[in-house]
């Protein structure tokens, strides 16, 4: 057992409001630079829509992630050492500039010296990127809100998964529905952009996992780009270099949380440490398609296990990082009550940014007298009956999976039905206690879902553990001891300064 710790994320999707204030501020903070203008780290998409970059989820058209080869082994799907050479001078599955946007900013010396006339001056749209005048066509953020169109919504990937009636119930106009999907690096435990890498300047820090670039040994080849299935990885076009979100690693080791987690507006985001087994990386991504959501979950080790602790230890494991990891809201969230699942693992990266799944809506109209008989009637929607699909929403967040987001939307549910028997009391008490038992989980279960969703304080979303840098850099001192290499060549820690 190989113990290591992961500073790991969730997003509460039922919270989320589409504000985009995480989005501004990480664009403040880190890519207001030349050549960064297109790069958004954390995007905020409308879905179901087709995202950014443009149907980002296609693994047909951008050959991202991993796959399983006829031998049931793990293989990239972009390259591999045969396609090396060749893909650094062409890569047939990068994303064009159409496929995110093209940067625009508008001539305001058209309105500031304008002369004056009768008509109201106005600033036409210029590419940043060449300076020519441009029909803005796309942008970061084109469908936002147009849940059910017949532009965006239709070319969803996810609606593969649908049959042509409900298709056509989502997309319809008299079911609009739409949710928002908060977007950053997911931090993988099997970083398929570290694989492809061909100058190794990927590499997952030893100490909290965090996926890092570094710039000294890029070499502009841009096979992570094409790699990462989730296309969290952008090219600089002034630099010549990639670049990606760090998780605001300089706050995190200041004891601040990220950019983008401070300044949630609907507080729908949590992040801890949690503890995992490295050994079985490989085995638990090799798993099936329908087995990858519960192997990955078993990936992750209880904290409060003496043996674990010991292993962690003994790894080099501070206690500071042990007890952060006792007390992460990840950890509960995840292994404890099981409702937040990782997106799309099917691409076998192993995801360390989980989502709780969206009920849509939260209520129904009446039906009856005000009792509930079950866990579908009365003030509360029947889960098969929800706007969005359950098969749409399993093939998202589950790999297809639908009894897994199902059994995670039914606990949500129940702490609903239970806090309306303790609070309005328009519901019978054996009732939701029926609901409850139904779900799997207890009365303190619920009370403590319900705390973390709705009651919880910024210490309680954000238990950031202490980095400890000076015990990282004696590691790093110390390469003989501590450097480990894994199959496919994480560089679990990088020589001082990168």
């Amino acid at each position: 057992m190989d113990v290591r710790s992961q500073v790991s994320m969730v997003f509460h999707l039922d919270k989320c409001i589409g504000c985009h204030t995480c989005s501004i501020a990480c664009k403040n903070i880190w890519t207001d630079r030349k050549g960064t203008e297109y790069m958004w780290w954390n995007n905020v998409e409308t879905k179901p829509g087709t995202g950014y970059p443009t149907k980002w989820e296609d693994q047909g058209a951008y050959h991202g992630g991993w796959e399983l080869d006829p031998k049931g082994r793990l293989r990239l799907r972009s390259t591999d050492k045969r396609r090396t050479v060749t893909n650094i001078f062409h890569h047939p599955s990068m994303p064009s500039m159409d496929d995110y946007y093209e940067p625009w900013t508008y001539k305001y010396s058209e309105l500031f010296e304008a002369p004056e006339g009768t008509d109201q001056p106005t600033a036409r749209p210029i590419s940043m990127v060449t300076g020519d005048p441009i029909d803005v066509k796309a942008g970061p953020n084109w469908d936002d809100d147009l849940g059910g169109s017949q532009i965006y919504a239709a070319n969803d990937p996810n609606l593969a998964a649908l049959t042509p009636e409900q298709r056509m119930q989502l997309q319809s106009i008299e079911r609009l529905v739409f949710f928002y999907l908060p977007r950053i690096c997911n931090h993988c435990l099997n970083p398929s952009c570290v694989a492809a890498c061909p100058s190794g300047a990927l590499y997952k820090r030893g100490e909290d996992g965090i996926v890092l670039l570094d710039q000294t040994r890029c070499r502009g080849w841009r096979a992570c780009v094409a790699a990462c299935p989730y296309k969290k990885v952008y090219f600089n076009w002034q630099t010549g270099k990639s670049e990606k979100c760090i998780l605001c690693f300089p706050r995190l080791e200041t004891g601040q949380a990220p950019a983008c987690f401070h300044s949630c507006v609907g507080r729908i985001r949590y992040l801890g440490v949690l503890l995992y087994d490295a050994d079985r990386i490989v085995e638990t991504a090799e798993h099936a398609d329908e087995d990858l959501v519960q192997a990955h979950r078993d990936m992750i080790l209880d904290p409060f296990d003496p043996e674990v602790m010991a292993a962690a230890k003994k790894n080099g494991i501070d206690d500071s990082v042990i007890e952060s990891a006792q007390r992460s809201p990840v950890y509960k969230f995840v292994k404890v009550w099981g409702i937040a699942l990782p997106p799309h693992i099917e691409f076998r990266t192993l995801p360390m940014l989980f989502y709780v799944p969206p009920l849509l809506p939260v209520m129904s109209s009446r039906q009856d007298n005000g009792t509930l008989k079950n866990a579908s009637a009365g003030l509360f929607h029947d889960l098969e009956q929800a706007r969005a699909p359950i098969a749409y929403l399993a093939n998202l967040l589950a790999a297809g999976n639908e009894g897994k987001l199902r059994a995670a939307l039914r606990k949500q549910m129940a702490v609903r039905v239970h806090r309306r028997a303790e609070t309005v009391k328009d519901v019978d008490r054996a009732t939701a206690d029926d609901v409850l038992r139904e779900a799997g989980i207890t009365r303190e279960e619920a009370d403590d879902i319900f705390r973390l969703t709705a009651l919880c304080t910024f210490e309680d979303r954000f238990v950031i553990p202490p980095m400890h840098r000076e015990e990282a850099i004696a590691m790093l001192e110390e390469p003989q001891t501590w450097k480990q290499e894994t199959g496919f060549g994480f560089r679990m820690a990088p020589k001082r300064g990168s």
